[in-house]
């Protein structure tokens, strides 16, 4: 008995159709199944929209890897594809003498994971390519960049459709199990009407949810389904003339890259994420959760944003800040814990043939798309 479809993926988020192009481009037939009613609504939605340019991350990692291959891969897409987009370059810059360690600790970072390209920038130097700048010193990154978000997943969206591809929205995973002929099949949920489904191989692209989705499967003994740690992160938008040219990063914070600033393609400005960690272990997944996208404690954060802000921009207006919009990361590591690599598991991870599970895909996940992808189908 043959399935009903070959490749399902569970997650229209940027990952999952990412992954979608790429299997349906070497002619697998191909469904994607998303449980919101638009294609990449939560946290491909709801970042800073850097193309990061791989600096940060161990050497020898997935995140460095995948981050340095999908950033050249993604300015070709956009250039291919009229997706927006701008290679800004961004500063990294130490504000004080005593973060010049940690600035070079970074270049020497970056060396290690094949990008040469970063400029050291004096004191002087910096302040003359962005005047409202306060520092010590900088690194000029001329890789980075910005992308609009949308636009790359409706052309990712379109491929996938030119190759004979669905995208099935307003659909949910209820249960994952095999049947008798050694296929996946998959109960659904639309609208109150369930349903089933097969498939000879299986991609769960989840985010958010795919704690909840790992925990619906029978795993090898030992096997043990990351645990997801959803972290909100808030954006204030900058009223008035953009104070820079191209991004603002502080230096990093243990997990945390600090209040940073970016223009999207538009030339608006915005300022953030920050991290609010859950307060409690609650958010530990074990079956539905649905993202509260709130902006919290605005005068409070404000006060938070612009103490940070200043370390950079002393000229900074607080008033300037306005709310901007939310994100909710799929962490899979809580608070003061060691920063895991992306966990992409196949059946030598987990013992299911032809399955791929991906958790903790945050950072720099949107940049790293098109790299992932090619990963997953390679592992497939």
């Amino acid at each position: 008995m043959s399935a009903d479809v070959e490749t399902i993926i569970v997650g229209a988020g940027v990952i999952g159709l990412a992954i979608g192009r790429a299997l349906s481009a070497k002619g697998q037939d191909v469904l994607v199944l998303e449980r919101h009613q638009m294609i990449g609504s939560q946290t491909s939605a709801r970042n800073s929209e850097v193309i990061h340019a791989g600096l940060y991350y161990e050497t020898g990692s997935l995140r460095a890897a995948l981050c340095v291959r999908g950033k050249e891969l993604l300015y070709d897409f956009c250039r291919e594809n009229n997706v927006g987009h701008r290679q800004s370059g961004k500063l990294l810059v130490a504000v004080s003498d005593d973060e010049l360690p940690k600035l070079h600790a970074i270049n020497d970072q970056a060396n290690r994971n094949g990008v040469a390209d970063l400029r050291y920038l004096t004191r002087h130097e910096a302040i003359r390519m962005e005047p409202n700048l306060t520092c010590a010193a900088a690194y000029l990154s001329p890789s980075t960049g910005v992308i609009d978000s949308h636009g790359l997943m409706q052309a990712l969206e379109g491929h996938l459709t030119s190759n004979g591809a669905q995208i099935v929205l307003a659909t949910s995973v209820e249960a994952i199990g095999r049947n008798g002929a050694g296929h996946f099949s998959l109960a659904t949920n639309s609208d109150g009407d369930g349903s089933s489904i097969t498939c000879s191989k299986l991609v769960l692209s989840g985010g958010l949810h795919a704690s909840e989705l790992g925990d619906m499967l029978r795993w090898r003994t030992g096997y043990n389904v990351p645990r997801t740690y959803p972290t909100k992160g808030h954006y204030f938008t900058h009223m008035g003339p953009a104070p820079f040219s191209q991004p603002i990063y502080p230096m990093p914070v243990g997990a945390w890259l600090g209040v940073h600033l970016t223009l999207d393609v538009a030339g608006q400005t915005k300022f953030g994420p920050d991290i609010a960690w859950p307060k409690t272990d609650t958010q530990d997944q074990h079956g539905p959760f649905e993202p509260d996208y709130g902006f919290d404690d605005e005068d409070a954060r404000r006060a938070g944003f612009a103490a940070q802000i200043r370390r950079y921009f002393p000229s900074l207006d607080p008033m300037n800040l306005q709310p901007g919009y939310t994100g909710v990361r799929p962490k899979i590591y809580r608070e003061g814990e060691p920063v895991p690599d992306f966990a992409i598991h196949d059946a030598a991870d987990h013992g299911q043939p032809n399955l791929v599970a991906l958790y903790g895909m945050e950072s720099p996940g949107l940049t790293a798309c098109l790299a992932i992808a090619e990963h997953v189908a390679q592992r497939l």
